[in-house]
C-alpha cells in the first residue's frame, strides 16, 4: 500500500500554527482535537512539534473538526508571491461557543449604535454612548467595542454570540474571568435592539454590585444629531432617548421580575 502523501515541510509549519491558534482561541486541549478529528495525540503532538509532516488525511480530518480551512488550495501550491496558500474560517465563520455563524449570515448586525441605558447615578438621567459592531478578520467573529463614554476607564469591548437557538444577540466581555453580558432581542423593523444589561455596578471605594438594567441600541443613522454622555430631562435627546429605552419593558423585548 502506498504511503499516505504529507504536506511539504513549510506548508506543514503553517498548518501548525493555524492549528495551535485555533487551539488558544476557543479554549481547546490537543486531546480534545485528537479525539474530535479521530486522530491519536501522539500522531498530532508530533506533527504540531515538526517531528513528524502531516499527512493529508490528517489535515482533512482536522479540517473537518475544526470547520476551519486550513489550505487555500492543493497542497503545494503557491500564491502570486510564492507564499504557501492557506485560508482561515473561510474568512468568516465564527467558533462553536459563540453560535457557529458566518459572516454573511449576521452582516446586518455590522455598524455604528447610540447604546442607551439608565444611569446608575441619577435614576431620572439616560446614560448614552456609542457601540460599534464589526467583523473582527482576525479573530473570524463580530466583535464590538465601546465609546463616547464619560467613564473611559469602564469602556468596554468583546465578542458577539449569534446563536440560532435562542434567536438573541450577545454582547460578551470577558477579562480574567469577569463577565459583563448584554442580551439583545433581534432588530426592530427600524434596527433598534433591545434588551438588559448585567453588570457590577461601582460603589463606595471598591464596592461593587451585581446589577441589571433595560438597554437599547439605535442605529446611529437613523439618528440626527445623536447625543452622548448624561442625559437630563430637558435635554433636546431626552424624549426620544426616552421613548426607545422605555419599548424595551414596554413592549416587552425583556421583563426585570420582581422580588
Amino acid at each position: 500500500m502506498a504511503a499516505s502523501k504529507t504536506l511539504p515541510d513549510e506548508d506543514g509549519r503553517i498548518v501548525a500554527a493555524l492549528i495551535l491558534e485555533e487551539l488558544a482561541r476557543r479554549r481547546l486541549t490537543r486531546q480534545a482535537l485528537a479525539d474530535s478529528a479521530r486522530v491519536s495525540l501522539s500522531t498530532l503532538e508530533k506533527a504540531l512539534s515538526g517531528r513528524r509532516p502531516f499527512t493529508i488525511a490528517t489535515v482533512v480530518r482536522i479540517e473537518d473538526s475544526l470547520g476551519l480551512a486550513l489550505r487555500g488550495g492543493p497542497v503545494g501550491s503557491r500564491s502570486a508571491n510564492g507564499a504557501p496558500m492557506r485560508a482561515v474560517l473561510s474568512a468568516g465563520h465564527a467558533p462553536e461557543d459563540l453560535g457557529s455563524y458566518t459572516r454573511a449570515a449576521v452582516g446586518w448586525i455590522e455598524g455604528s449604535y447610540v447604546t442607551l441605558r439608565p444611569s446608575f447615578g441619577d435614576h431620572t438621567a439616560i446614560y448614552a454612548y456609542r457601540t460599534e459592531i464589526g467583523w473582527d478578520e482576525a479573530a473570524g467573529h463580530l466583535t464590538f467595542r465601546e465609546a463616547e463614554r464619560m467613564d473611559q476607564d469602564f469602556t468596554q469591548f468583546g465578542a458577539v454570540s449569534v446563536p440560532h437557538q435562542s434567536g438573541h444577540i450577545y454582547l460578551v466581555t470577558n477579562r480574567h474571568g469577569q463577565y459583563r453580558l448584554v442580551v439583545l432581542a433581534r432588530p426592530t423593523i427600524g434596527g433598534e435592539m433591545h434588551g438588559l444589561l448585567t453588570t457590577l455596578q461601582v460603589g463606595r471605594g471598591s464596592h461593587l454590585t451585581p446589577v441589571s438594567t433595560p438597554v437599547a441600541m439605535a442605529p446611529l443613522a437613523r439618528l440626527a444629531k445623536p447625543a452622548w454622555g448624561r442625559i437630563v430631562p430637558g435635554h433636546a435627546s431626552y424624549s426620544d432617548y426616552k421613548q426607545l429605552l422605555r419599548r424595551t419593558i414596554d413592549e416587552p423585548f425583556a421583563r426585570l421580575l420582581p422580588a
